[in-house]
């Protein structure tokens, strides 16, 4: 498109793409620049036009020898110049999912069931997935314009809804505020991302903004006391083991292979059989399952296509290798999703070994708590790297194990060493590795480094 179709303006040299990363940009991409939370990106004009920028878009003076546009507000026109560049269709029907933990999983099994009967998208952690085809993003949900970019991609595929992962971060720097959703779904929430949010008021607020979007359905999670708030909504809709849940669940019985669990609905009553571990997947399940119930789709097939699904990349992932133990690799990082995972698993599991880490400059203050109920509730805890980025790893084991005296643990800093030494345990009923899931790559300083969990346990058993 020519640069006066996408703003009003002079110019009619063409634009190739939009960006807001100066690292990223290249001949003939439009460049805006704008502020961040930490990055003010007017600051990285000069390097957007070195790498062949063929006009900017900012909100301050700036004098180069290409196009400058300056405007009102940069931030809020990111969102218009997006849509006209992209010509995004705002027929494709849009399903958010939000919550500290659950968010992967749930989207990953409404587009698996979806699609089976309305073509269905996927955009989150796990990448973009269209029609069988996955490619990586950079981020839970992209930034504006990957994101515009991505749905116009979508839509020329001819696909109907798309599920995507609506992050609090997201939600914060308006990155879907240009979105209508026809269902929102909250999955839970607790204390998560202060290092952006500051405070858990802040946090839960940013999440509820989805609540401004939708058009359609709110499903939120009423067995979770911080989404309360949500029960005043006309067009909510409760799951939960309380019993005054629209659909309610019952019955739960979580083996080593499956569970089974009930929805109760009216005087309807659907019988589930899931081979996704855990409780925590009985809740991810029910949400999902209202949003093929709303959609019209027949319930007797859902719950059968529901026992069809047996693995989700990365999160409660059962891998055999032939190995005399159960080995689970999950992405659980937070303090609610360990504890959820692990309380869950020590239902099933009496001698659990566990392979986990922290991130590197965030979230402090949860390092000891995770690292206490790990080595309370598991047998045996290794203590490893997980995207340490500036800190010393050694700096944040400590901080892990200072609010404990017990000794049931090794540290092993090398995260690759730490995986081979628990695989070549054998006394325990299940290795745990948590942290990382399927991620590609290991955060170190500020490069992202070729690494993967599942290949470091493929290589270990070829060995």
């Amino acid at each position: 498109m020519k640069l006066n179709e996408i703003i009003s303006c002079e110019y009619d040299i063409p634009i190739r793409d939009i960006k807001i990363d100066s690292r990223k940009v290249k001949k003939g991409d439009l460049f805006v620049a704008v502020h961040g939370y930490n990055v003010d990106h007017f600051d990285y004009i000069d390097d957007a036009i070195k790498n062949g920028a063929a006009a900017i878009i900012t909100d301050k003076d700036y004098v180069a020898n290409i196009p400058i546009i300056k405007v009102d507000n940069v931030n809020e026109r990111l969102v218009e110049i997006c849509k006209k560049r992209y010509q995004y269709n705002s027929k494709i029907s849009l399903i958010g999912v939000t919550g500290t933990d659950g968010k992967t999983t749930t989207a990953t099994i409404i587009r698996e069931l979806l699609d089976k009967y309305k073509s269905c998208a996927y955009i989150g952690t796990n990448g973009l997935f269209v029609k069988e085809k996955l490619e990586k993003l950079d981020n839970t949900t992209p930034e504006v314009p990957d994101l515009y970019k991505n749905l116009k991609y979508i839509d020329s595929e001819n696909i109907e809804n798309v599920v995507m992962e609506v992050s609090s971060e997201a939600l914060l720097h308006k990155r879907v505020d240009g979105l209508r959703y026809k269902y929102a779904i909250f999955t839970n929430i607790s204390e998560d991302h202060l290092n952006i949010h500051k405070t858990l008021h802040n946090y839960i607020n940013a999440k509820l903004k989805l609540v401004d979007l939708v058009d359609g359905y709110i499903i939120f999670n009423k067995d979770d006391n911080n989404l309360d708030i949500l029960k005043k909504y006309k067009n909510a809709i409760s799951y939960g083991k309380d019993e005054s849940s629209d659909f309610v669940i019952k019955d739960a019985r979580i083996n080593r292979n499956y569970s089974t669990f009930k929805i109760v609905h009216k005087d309807e009553v659907y019988n589930i059989v899931t081979y996704l571990i855990g409780e925590y997947n009985i809740y991810n399940l029910t949400a999902s399952f209202i949003v093929c119930y709303l959609e019209g789709l027949d319930c007797k097939r859902i719950v059968d296509d529901i026992k069809d699904i047996k693995i989700i990349s990365g999160r409660g992932e059962k891998i055999d290798f032939g190995q005399n133990y159960d080995l689970i690799l999950d992405y659980a990082h937070t303090e609610n999703g360990v504890k959820s995972l692990v309380n869950s698993l020590n239902k099933i599991y009496s001698n659990i070994l566990v392979v986990t880490g922290a991130a590197g400059g965030r979230e402090k203050e949860k390092r000891s708590k995770i690292g206490k109920f790990l080595l309370d509730k598991t047998s045996f805890v290794v203590f490893t790297m997980d995207d340490p980025r500036y800190e010393d790893v050694n700096d944040i084991i400590d901080d892990m194990l200072k609010d404990t005296d017990m000794t049931n643990y090794i540290r092993i800093v090398d995260r690759t060493s730490a995986i081979n030494y628990a695989l070549s345990q054998n006394e325990y009923d299940l290795v745990l590795i948590i942290g990382k899931g399927r991620d590609n790559y290991m955060a170190i300083e500020d490069k992202k480094l070729k690494y993967c969990d599942y290949s470091v346990i493929k290589d270990f058993f070829k060995k």
